[in-house]
Order: C-alpha cells, then structure tokens, then sequence
C-alpha cells in the first residue's frame, strides 16, 4: 500500500522529497524475458508517478530531481 515517493523514501529521505517519477516493471517479467531490454521491447516497463501504489515484486527505477542544501 505505499505509495512510490514513500518506498524511494526507505532508500533515502531525499528521493522522497525530490520525487519526480518512477520506471516499474515486475520482477516475474523480468525474470521470464531474462533482461531489462527485452522487458522494454515486450512492453512491460512504465513510467509512473507520485500516486503510483508499488506492488509486490516491483523494481523501480526512482528519479529525483537535486536535493535542497
């Protein structure tokens, strides 16, 4: 049930602040297809952002913008 700026908080409580959006693809894809370019070219990776719930298995790709000194 969290929400992907709060599980790339876990990481680091920047990337939750500075959340902009998030790559996802499930690991079972992952592991059917072998690697991340042929996940890409089956159509199973996508581009989500703040209101996405992250799910079991989900690998996410987190980008941020510059944290604030």
């Amino acid at each position: 049930g969290t929400k992907a700026p709060g599980a790339a908080g876990v990481i680091h409580t920047d990337f939750e602040k500075t959340f902009i959006q998030c790559i996802v693809y499930n690991f079972d894809a992952l592991k059917e297809l072998g690697d991340e370019a042929a996940v890409k070219s089956n159509g199973k990776i996508m581009t989500k952002g703040k209101d996405y719930e992250v799910q079991d298995g989900d690998i996410l790709l987190i980008k941020a913008g510059a944290a604030k000194a």
